[in-house]
């Protein structure tokens, strides 16, 4: 089935405006046709009557190791194991995220190579004030903004932070940031993720930032700047199946 006929199959598996499938909905119906491969249950299902899927996508992570995203329905563990073992040849790696009712299953069927609970945050706008810094600057990467801060070390340019996007929908846009070791809690960080913010509101998108409970400077620079929980969990996980 051709991947535009597929995408219509699973339309009523996601909603695009819930930031909690966000990141989902844009790997499914967003992201490059070349790079995006779909599994879908059952293989010829009609548009709208899908009941789960996989999204098998190369992204800049890695070269080497797809990201895997996915809807599955956990009431049904025949089909959802299915999607599962489809997904991945055997002896193969890849990064996988989904919520975190899905980890338990996951784990049944793939080794477990790392693993991560992440927070989701979305900016709520009316709390959100600027940060003006006369350091950062815009260095767009692949047609996307991206704003960094730089000094100059022994002759080179040395990038203290940096703020990019994961991803962006016509609804959403995932924040990623990088502070250099030895200038956090410095400002640099929350400097450029505040640019980048200001960036994604003129689009018209809402800004989503992702973040591990256990990192609290991050979780505070995202509530510094008007970032929100939203109480969705989701698992980052290197797997491989055996």
């Amino acid at each position: 089935m051709p991947l535009e006929k597929q995408r219509q199959a699973i339309r009523l598996l996601l909603d695009e405006q819930n930031p909690g499938d966000g990141m989902a909905a844009y790997y499914a119906f967003h992201h490059d046709q070349a790079r995006t491969n779909l599994i879908i249950e059952p293989a010829d299902a009609q548009p709208g009557k899908a009941r789960g899927y996989v999204a098998i996508s190369q992204t800049g992570m890695d070269l080497f190791r797809p990201l895997l995203t996915m809807r599955l329905p956990l009431q049904d563990v025949e089909l959802s194991a299915n999607l599962l073992k489809q997904a991945l040849p055997t002896a193969s790696e890849a990064y996988l995220t989904c919520p975190v009712a899905y980890h338990p299953l996951v784990k049944a069927f793939y080794e477990v190579l790392k693993e991560e609970q992440l927070a989701l945050y979305v900016l709520n706008s009316s709390r959100f004030k600027p940060i003006i810094n006369v350091l950062v600057t815009r260095e767009d990467s692949f047609g996307r903004p991206r704003f960094v801060i730089k000094q100059n070390d022994q002759a080179q340019r040395v990038t203290l932070a940096a703020a990019g996007l994961n991803w962006q929908s016509p609804y959403f846009a995932e924040i990623a940031v990088r502070t250099a070791a030895g200038y956090r809690r410095q400002g640099y960080g929350i400097s450029v993720v505040s640019a980048l913010t200001q960036e994604i509101l003129k689009s018209g998108r809402r800004p989503l930032y992702a973040v591990s409970l256990n990192n609290v400077g991050s979780v505070d620079l995202a509530r510094q700047l008007g970032f929100e929980d939203t109480g969705y969990r989701q698992m980052m996980l290197e797997v491989k199946r055996q």
